[in-house]
């Protein structure tokens, strides 16, 4: 899962000598949060809709509307912006990529390749994609969440007895966040499952492994154990 694959290509940029009234429309027009700041079709900064907040807000108190109004609109860009802008290469990982939008509490980066040129943006809506494609959610079926041990052909058996009872898999992911060494966790959905059979199933999952919960997203249907 790399970053080209799921940033998004059509870019909103703004010039640094542009006013932060056209910022504001900008944003608004568009339904987006940040703007990349350009100069001479070169990233040199970005503005976001809480610079445009801050900066709004720091004057509200001692100015009337038509003075507020006149000062954003004479107030340029490259006044308000984030210099230095942190920035994805396009063949980074989706992992990477979230990580650090954590570590510097951002809500997206602009994208630029190895000659520096912008050529996307990549945003946690854009991460939430992603989660929802490799999850398989859109299949909706039953999501199984349980602790196996750390063994080779310790997830094969489980999505076998999975398959035993009719189900195909639309995604395994596992973990070993927050589990004891020696286990780790295995999260799989599948659909096809015949819901008469279910009761059997979980039980057969229960002497296989530490059954955490399911979630039966087609019957609306959800149990922790």
């Amino acid at each position: 899962m790399l970053v080209k694959n799921w940033m998004s290509k059509r870019v909103i940029t703004i010039d640094e000598n542009d006013s932060m009234q056209e910022a504001i429309n900008l944003i608004k027009q568009h339904k987006i949060n940040m703007l990349p700041v350009m100069k001479k079709e070169k990233l040199v900064g970005i503005v976001t809709d809480r610079d445009l907040k801050k900066s709004s807000a720091s004057d509200a108190t001692t100015l009337d509307v038509h003075e507020l109004m006149y000062l954003i609109s004479k107030i340029k860009v490259k006044d308000i912006m984030s210099k230095k802008p942190v920035t994805i290469p396009p063949d980074f990982t989706i992992e990477e990529t979230a990580s650090i939008l954590l570590d510097n509490n951002i809500s997206g980066a602009p994208v630029v390749d190895h000659d520096n040129q912008l050529i996307g943006i990549i945003t946690q809506a854009d991460i939430f994609k992603v989660i929802i494609s490799l999850t398989g959610i859109a299949k909706k079926g039953i999501h199984f969440g349980m602790r196996v041990k750390d063994l080779p052909g310790s997830i094969k058996e489980v999505a076998d007895i999975i398959r035993n009872y009719g189900g195909r898999l639309a995604s395994i992911l596992t973990s070993y966040e927050r589990v004891i060494q020696g286990y780790r966790n295995v999260y799989i959905r599948a659909y096809g499952i015949d819901r008469l059979r279910l009761k059997n199933l979980l039980s057969d999952l229960k002497n296989k492994t530490d059954l955490l919960y399911y979630v039966d997203h087609t019957e609306n249907k959800r149990k922790v154990f």
